[in-house]
């Protein structure tokens, strides 16, 4: 069964309704990528900025329509000198955007390639800041969960951990916060020497079908149902041109089971009591050889997907172990042949409803 129903729209791709999948593969995409020197995403260590500015007016511009406000961001470069750089920034999101679902809401900060030139910033446009919703220790498993779908392809978004003092020019008061820096979406699309498409009612089927399958697969391992292909809800597509078989690439996985925030909940229509249960979410696999080198990779990974939670020393000793549980349950269902098909062929079956997940719009 396919889940989502809405007819695509005047076609501009020259491909079959079937599935497909592409002649090139993610090892060659990462190996052509080549970080700069400036690179903000080349290090994993946490990045010490400063925000000042008029921090509570930019916090409370929570309207359908902020504005923007201007921002000084300070960092110690690698020469130990401080580098000082004008923007402006605003709120931005849905969800975490609402003052009753998070205290500190998502910012948007706009860069100016004059006031940027040669700092690790020169590159960046318009960068998204995710800021902690709860306790710190969520923020820190949301950004792991970007690191581990690295692991599975570059088709991803990078990402990088910072502390943020936000200091209140007019209040004279700091704040210090955990919060990721999130890699743009052309930026992400040129590295995979692609472009961002913004194009609605694709289907699933109509992308590539190997990077679509890692995706599926890693959304059902985080626990992740706050997606959807056609609406673009958490979903970017990307592609070579307008004629080419297009991919699709996931962010925003607050809503995770892996991440299990407090005030996460599944969609309604999936029927499930906590986003711990975990529901498959691809279309319907008729050929179960596509698996094969999908569920290869995710077992390859294995290791690597423990240490990454196993060693983050910004995690509780409670948390970890709880992590390794949830996956290991996602490893027994997909080294079971009988288990992994009967989980995956949710899709197929015909005594569901067929379901649509708009979401709330992009965060």
């Amino acid at each position: 069964m396919k889940f989502f129903l809405p007819i695509l729209a005047t076609a501009v791709w020259c491909f079959s309704f079937g599935r497909y999948s592409a002649p090139t593969n993610d090892i060659i995409a990462s190996q052509n990528f080549q970080p700069t020197s400036t690179d903000l995403f080349e290090k994993d260590d946490i990045l010490k900025i400063k925000l000042s500015g008029n921090i509570k007016q930019l916090f409370s511009d929570r309207g359908d329509n902020p504005k923007y406000h201007p921002l000084v961001l300070n960092y110690v470069g690698d020469d130990g000198k401080d580098v000082s750089i004008p923007l402006k920034a605003k709120t931005r999101g849905n969800f975490r955007r609402q003052r009753e679902n998070c205290t500190y809401p998502p910012i948007l900060l706009n860069f100016q390639k004059i006031t940027s030139a040669g700092s690790m910033f020169e590159d960046q446009d318009k960068t998204k800041l995710v800021m902690p919703c709860g306790d710190k220790e969520f923020i820190v498993r949301e950004y792991l969960v970007y690191k581990l779908y690295n692991l599975i392809t570059p088709k991803s978004f990078r990402a990088r951990m910072v502390n943020v003092n936000f200091y209140d020019s007019e209040k004279k008061k700091e704040t210090d916060l955990y919060s990721i820096l999130l890699e743009e979406d052309k930026q992400m699309a040129k590295r995979n020497k692609t472009k961002i498409l913004e194009s609605k009612n694709i289907q699933g089927e109509q992308t590539e079908t190997e990077t679509f399958l890692k995706m599926a697969v890693f959304q059902y391992m985080i626990g992740n149902t706050d997606w959807s292909v056609p609406f673009l809800h958490n979903i970017r597509i990307i592609a070579f041109d307008s004629l080419s078989i297009p991919s699709v690439v996931p962010y925003d996985f607050d809503h995770s089971g892996i991440v299990n925030a407090p005030y996460a909940l599944p969609p309604e229509q999936l029927e499930l009591r906590s986003t711990q249960e975990r529901r498959f979410r691809g279309y319907c696999i008729t050929d179960w050889k596509t698996m094969d080198e999908v569920i290869k990779t995710f077992q390859r990974l294995k290791p690597d997907v423990y240490n990454l939670y196993a060693s983050n020393e910004m995690l509780s000793a409670k948390y970890k172990k709880s992590t390794a549980k949830f996956l290991d349950d996602f490893y027994e269902t997909i080294d079971d042949p009988k288990k992994m098909r009967s989980e995956f062929s949710y899709p197929c079956r015909k005594d569901i409803p067929k379901i649509t997940i708009k979401g709330l719009g992009n965060d």
